[in-house]
């Protein structure tokens, strides 16, 4: 980790910034300067990253710029996604091995102020709560240790588009020509943008959220796309291929039958059923070598059919998990017949990267401080922040095919790899070459005296409005 690497780090930034300005540039005006300012914040400062901290500690301003430009200025988010997932596909070593990975993250909200919040599942609460929910595709290179998010959609539940939200739908910004989508929809819509875009991956892996959807995997199997999909314990499956058909008239009386169904009297099987089984096979494997040890399981795999919403039958593999202490998982896989076990079983354990870029994204660059009522500044803060997961992706990257790690520290330790950097390692270096300013006095009265004059403003406008409805009325 070269000293030189460390002070350049200043620069990169701002050559990666440059890399993405036209995207940021409207119709009437250039508002680049504003993203490498929140960037900046969401990759120094420590906490409560929110327009008026960012600007008023990097820029001595008062927030109202910055404010502008993520709530009303009228930049495509789309347009960094697909910038980040151009920079992935030209990366030599990400051509092949990757995976990307759809997933949701819920917010709770106190109200229905923020488009989108109402009661619905919050998964990191594990209960039905008010809470806003977003769908997000993050991509992962095993092999390189690089994640980062690549593109996102605010799920906006199926009462926001009745017309007693006709007003709240106008006043948060949602599109007019959006219409109610799934999350399997939208994670599909997001897939279809990634493939668009030449982003090179292998496989698509998903939570049971997305894996339960016979439709939704049929739609990635049609598209000729690889995937590991988690599914509920209560999915079930046939251990042989069924006879589907439309069943003989059996009495004389009645309406002929005309809807497919199994014949041969087949039964499906629960696949909790299957764990609990004494047949079941099991192998302890170890999944992967974690700074806390070597994480193990022990796993089954073996061949299932399923049925699709049209009754097609489809051949899956179905690979369960059975970690120390935990509830076993499943998954289903549609990869080819002659694929290996332990290959079976390394793509099914793909998942967990989108929780580390998860984690990345709240723990340490400010996801969770940003409050958004509007759909654009929803989908503005979720594209700054995607960029700033790959800028760390690729500072990780740059320096892993720049510096060796020293093979005689890892023989001295006794271990099967060295730690790589973290998100956490690249905000420090970075707190070093671009370090956060402090006020003078002056500086400080100066930006306060202003922040007070704004609030008074805002107060009156308020009043005057109040006053105006108050005399019309």
């Amino acid at each position: 980790m070269p000293i030189e690497a460390i002070l350049r780090l200043g620069d990169d930034l701002y050559v990666y910034w440059e890399r993405y300005r036209a995207c940021f540039r409207t119709r009437t005006r250039d508002t680049s300067e504003n993203a490498l300012l929140y960037w900046r914040g969401q990759l120094t400062m420590e906490d409560t990253r929110n327009f008026a901290n960012i600007e008023r500690r990097l820029s001595q301003g008062d927030g109202q710029a910055l404010q502008q430009f993520m709530t009303d200025s009228p930049w495509e988010a789309q347009a960094v996604f697909a910038q980040i997932q151009a920079d992935i596909g030209a990366r030599p070593a990400l051509q092949r091995g990757g995976v990307l990975i759809l997933d949701e993250s819920a917010d709770e909200k106190a109200g229905q102020h923020n488009l989108g919040a109402s009661r619905q599942y919050n998964g990191r609460l594990g209960k039905v709560d008010l809470c806003q929910v977003g769908v997000y595709l993050t991509y992962a290179h095993p092999a390189t240790g690089v994640w980062a998010l690549v593109d996102g959609e605010l799920f906006v539940p199926a009462e926001w588009y009745t017309p007693a939200f006709a007003d709240r739908r106008e006043d948060l910004g949602l599109p007019a020509e959006r219409t109610f989508a799934t999350k399997p929809e939208l994670g599909w819509q997001m897939i279809q943008r990634a493939r668009a875009h030449g982003l090179p991956f292998d496989q698509v892996a998903c939570d049971d959220l997305y894996g339960k959807s016979r439709e939704f995997r049929a739609t990635l199997e049609a598209a000729h796309l690889a995937y590991a999909a988690d599914i509920p314990a209560d999915t079930q499956v046939y251990l042989q291929a069924p006879k589907v058909g439309v069943p003989r008239q059996r009495h004389k009386k009645g309406p002929r039958p005309s809807h497919l169904k199994v014949l041969r009297r087949q039964v499906a099987h629960e696949v909790r059923a299957l764990a609990a089984s004494g047949q079941t096979v099991w192998q302890r494997v170890t999944v992967r070598h974690a700074e806390r040890g070597d994480l193990v399981a022990d796993f089954a795999v073996r061949p299932v059919w399923t049925l699709t919403e049209t009754r097609q039958v489809r051949a899956e593999w179905l690979v369960m998990r059975r970690p120390p202490n935990k509830p076993v998982t499943f998954a289903l896989l549609n990869a080819p017949a002659d694929t290996p076990t332990a290959v079976l079983i390394e793509r099914s354990c793909q998942r967990h990267f989108t929780e580390r870029t998860f984690q990345d994204g709240k723990s340490e660059l400010g996801w969770a401080d940003f409050q958004a009522q509007k759909y654009r500044a929803w989908q503005h803060h979720t594209a700054l922040t995607a960029a700033s997961t790959w800028f760390v992706a690729e500072v990780k990257l740059n320096w892993r095919e720049r510096y060796a790690r020293d093979p005689e520290l890892l023989q001295q330790l006794e271990l099967e790899l060295l730690p790589a950097l973290s998100t956490a390692n690249v905000r420090d270096l970075l707190q070093a070459v671009l370090p956060v300013s402090q006020f003078t006095p002056q500086q400080a009265r100066d930006l306060v005296a202003t922040h007070l004059v704004h609030r008074a403003r805002s107060t009156a406008s308020r009043l005057r409005t109040q006053r105006f409805h108050e005399d019309s009325g």
